[in-house]
């Protein structure tokens, strides 16, 4: 059966930014990096009494779309993926077999295709990684919005001068606004290292490693294979 988790709040962070040299300034320099969005979701495990605080980067999302062929703006099946791929085992983990409900999930999904395997459609790689979610769900755990009024009493517990929203995840959904651009970019990476793997390739301007600028540049011969 699986075990209850109860979410209770969510909140954005941001990654390291080499900022400080550049603060004098009236903006940072054009080169500047960082800063990248970092959620946390608190969890709680009522059963044990466990508190899990789990963070991913926004990024996260951009990569699950140009993976799996996710619609951008379906922040709830992203949430759904994001907030469950923790529990999915681990196909090289000599140990989950100790684990029944590692091994259940290992059992149901090990011939499912991944996002790596080649001459799958989008399609077939998206319905295939909502199946693990759909069975770690029926095998682990079970992600529940802890009851509003536990988490309002938290909050007013702490001092935090907020109101818990109806879905502890508001933060997220109302915030969240993925970028086409960037988006793009990693479907283009994604793409490149199927393409690659399976077999010399000509960079083009849709199809290219990183960093590469086609443009209008001779056409690049890919390498030979080997012989």
């Amino acid at each position: 059966m699986a075990e209850e988790i109860q979410v209770w709040d969510a909140e954005l962070a941001y990654g390291n930014a080499a900022l400080q040299a550049a603060a004098p300034a009236k903006t940072a320099p054009p080169a500047a990096d960082g800063a990248e969005p970092i959620w946390c979701v608190y969890q709680v495990a009522p059963a044990s009494g466990m508190h899990i605080q789990h963070a991913f980067p926004h990024s996260a999302f951009e990569w699950r779309c140009a993976e799996y062929g996710l619609d951008p703006d379906d922040l709830d099946t992203l949430l759904d993926v994001v907030l469950y791929e923790p529990y999915l085992p681990d196909l090289g983990d000599l140990f989950a077999w100790q684990d029944p409900a590692a091994a259940a999930i290992l059992e149901a999904t090990r011939e499912l295709p991944t996002c790596w395997t080649p001459g799958v459609s989008d399609e077939t790689r998206l319905q295939a990684h909502l199946e693990r979610i759909a069975v770690a769900k029926r095998h682990r755990v079970l992600i529940t919005s802890a009851p509003r009024t536990d988490r309002q009493g938290a909050l007013d517990y702490v001092g935090a001068r907020r109101t818990a929203p109806p879905d502890p995840l508001a933060p997220i959904k109302e915030q969240t606004r993925l970028d086409p651009v960037r988006v793009r970019s990693r479907r283009l990476a994604v793409d490149w290292i199927r393409a690659a793997g399976a077999a010399p390739v000509r960079p083009t301007v849709g199809l290219k490693p990183s960093a590469t600028f086609v443009g209008t540049q001779p056409a690049i011969a890919p390498p030979e294979a080997p012989g």
